[in-house]
């Protein structure tokens, strides 16, 4: 009898799913309790299974392939849904006091030291955060954190911060290709990040906006945030940061900001507050917010 789903081995999918999420074999080992060696057998299985790379190996981590990230977001998609499903059938424990929905990039750069520092003067209040790229897919939270305008009316919004957006990379990066003002980033490699949850501004908007033409230079375009960053520390490109998103970033010299000019952000990061928001919910949003 003929399978019903055509898909490759469930572990292998599973790896590769973590790899990509981590830009990482070694992180993706941490996280579910192997050894990066039994991760890489897996994905190279997954490779072979599909006949194509899917990921490029570098020295210092790695990058999704074209098809790599074709993949990557079709299982998270997957995923999310799973998640979804499995999130309204399960009781919820009591105990989780607030929900917060946000994406990869904004959870590790800035919602998770947040908690950390807002435990420290509410213990008793607990917080946890489901973490999606995925649009369009709120499930079961009290607080939502988004980059753009607030669309729905009827809402209720708050402004977390609005940034200044600056051109990264590494020290290295800036030396090979002679990068000192906005001209010479035109011809540089630049990382592209393209996303429907973020909506990101993107390379020709942060130019057309200082005043200069689409850039020329080679581009490599990647559908996640924070594998851009790494992507970036990897010395394949430029990509631009949020000057308060990445600040840790910057503060442990792990990119710097290339050239003077910068922009600010068109849009902010705003927290949505849902219907189901409980007092300590608002508590939480109201901390969050001037902590901002």
């Amino acid at each position: 009898m003929p399978r019903p789903y055509d898909l490759s081995s469930m572990t292998a999918l599973i790896c590769f799913e973590a790899a990509a999420r981590n830009a990482s074999f070694k992180k993706a080992a941490q996280e579910m309790n192997v050894t990066p060696a039994a991760v890489s057998h897996q994905i190279k299985a997954l490779e072979t299974d599909l006949g194509c790379n899917l990921f490029l190996r570098r020295s210092r981590g790695v990058e999704l392939t074209e098809k790599g990230a074709f993949l990557f977001i079709a299982i998270q998609r997957g995923f999310e849904t799973i998640s979804e499903a499995v999130t309204q059938i399960r009781d919820r424990p009591e105990t989780v006091d607030v929900t917060v929905r946000t994406t990869t990039a904004v959870s590790s750069l800035w919602l998770t030291p947040k908690i950390s520092a807002f435990w420290k003067i509410h213990p008793a209040i607990t917080v946890s955060q489901i973490v999606s790229d995925v649009p369009g897919m709120t499930g079961r939270c009290d607080l939502s954190i988004h980059y753009g305008n607030p669309q729905e009316n009827g809402v209720e919004y708050r402004k977390l911060f609005q940034d200044r957006i600056v051109a990264l990379g590494t020290p290295a990066f800036a030396a090979e290709h002679g990068i000192n003002n906005v001209e010479d980033l035109l011809k540089a490699p630049l990382i592209h990040t393209s996303n429907e949850e973020t909506d990101w501004t993107t390379w020709p908007d942060w130019f057309l906006s200082l005043g200069r033409p689409l850039p020329k230079g080679r581009s490599f375009y990647v559908n996640n945030y924070m594998i851009a960053l790494q992507a970036a520390q990897d010395d394949v490109g430029a990509v631009l940061g949020w000057d308060g998103l990445v600040d840790s970033v910057i503060r442990e010299g792990r990119l710097i900001q290339l050239v003077a000019d910068s922009i600010p952000s068109p849009v902010a990061f705003y927290l949505k507050i849902h219907p189901r928001a409980t007092s300590k919910s608002r508590l939480f949003a109201d901390w969050l917010v001037k902590s901002a």
